[in-house]
């Protein structure tokens, strides 16, 4: 795990900090790590298709575009690699 140290923190903001540590019951570094965390991680991870799924809603796709290309799709199976 990395070290960070930070350095001229106000003596204000070291109380505030103490003090939020001990209402939740840990210590004032395990408290600076959980504010570093939650500050930095996003609120819901992105999915794959929950991506895909918002592209397709704003370039206005319907499911009858998906249709037809399901109906012009080679459905041949594919030829394996031939390492040689």
């Amino acid at each position: 795990m990395a070290i960070l140290t930070v350095r001229n923190v106000p003596d204000e903001v070291h109380r505030a900090l103490r003090l939020r540590a001990a209402i939740h019951g840990r210590s004032t570094e395990a408290e600076v790590r959980d504010i570093l965390e939650n500050a930095v991680k996003p609120e819901q991870r992105m999915r794959m298709g929950d991506a895909l799924a918002e592209i397709g809603r704003q370039s206005g796709l319907s499911n009858d575009d998906f249709e037809g290309l399901d109906q012009l799709r080679d459905k041949a199976p594919a030829e394996p690699l031939r390492f040689e």
